[in-house]
């Protein structure tokens, strides 16, 4: 007599060895079913967003609401601040964060501009060092925001610092969104947009994650030459055009990262 099926999707064990623990990476698919577009979800969408049955989601969430990292309101449940404390154990482990910031605040002071230095995580870039001189963009970025990679300038860093079977996969792998008008989703488009970045040294977005936002980044490279972060300076279309961001905003950029890289090679040698 076959088995009822319980709904759940199984794992695919085909690459997994007898170390692999299902259930925390369960636990862990739940934590990611919550997003900035979806803060609240029911236990329907919790299950229906991660594979889980209603009755082994509903353990895990009343698990992560005992240790802290979930609460419910009604029918809805949303992730607590506790949650950061994951992250954070990544961010506060690197070194970069902290010697970017000096850096980030002297560039800042400089150009008058916000900046900011982010790490390649799969199809996006995460934020892990900022400096505002004012806001900008409608979204608020904090340390540990998420961009896709493809539609912003550090992340066009940091793919063009890929090997090709890299670049490809991420390019497959990424499902470009147009946010505004100006968003390059063409993937014939965005690879000659990243060749142009590998030539040039330096990537250029133009309104493409949102309308009046420019941002130029650079890459910051390790001492074998590998792109381990980016540092970009944004600014609104209405204070400059391509001209004077390359004029003005590129070669203090250029040196603030070389700065960063230099304290790196001191740090890490």
């Amino acid at each position: 007599m076959q088995p009822e099926p319980t709904g759940e999707r199984e794992p695919d064990t085909t690459a997994r060895n007898s170390d692999y623990v299902q259930t925390l990476a369960r636990g862990l698919a739940v934590i990611r079913a919550f997003s900035a577009e979806r803060p609240e979800l029911t236990l329907s969408e919790v299950a229906k967003e991660t594979g889980l049955t209603r009755a082994t989601a509903r353990r895990f969430l009343l698990t992560l609401s005992e240790l802290g990292y979930v609460r419910a309101g009604g029918r809805h449940f949303q992730l607590t601040p506790r949650v950061l404390e994951l992250g954070f154990a990544y961010l506060s482990s690197l070194s970069l964060p902290e010697l970017a910031q000096p850096h980030l605040e002297r560039l800042v002071a400089e150009v008058q501009e916000s900046a900011s230095v982010a790490v390649l995580d799969g199809t996006d870039i995460v934020y892990v060092s900022r400096v505002a001189t004012r806001r900008i963009m409608r979204v608020a970025i904090n340390i540990g925001t998420r961009f896709p990679a493809v539609s912003t300038s550090m992340g066009r860093v940091l793919l063009a610092d890929l090997d090709p079977e890299g670049l490809d996969a991420a390019l497959a792998a990424a499902e470009p969104t147009a946010f505004t008008p100006f968003t390059v989703t063409d993937e014939d488009r965005l690879r000659a947009e990243i060749d142009l970045v590998r030539t040039q040294g330096w990537a250029f977005v133009d309104q493409e994650l949102e309308e009046g936002l420019r941002s130029i980044a650079v890459p910051i490279r390790d001492q074998r030459g590998k792109a381990v972060a980016a540092m970009n300076v944004s600014s609104h279309t209405s204070r400059n055009d391509l001209d004077s961001v390359r004029r003005d905003l590129l070669p203090p950029l250029l040196a603030a990262a070389a700065r960063v890289a230099a304290d790196m090679a001191i740090t890490f040698n």
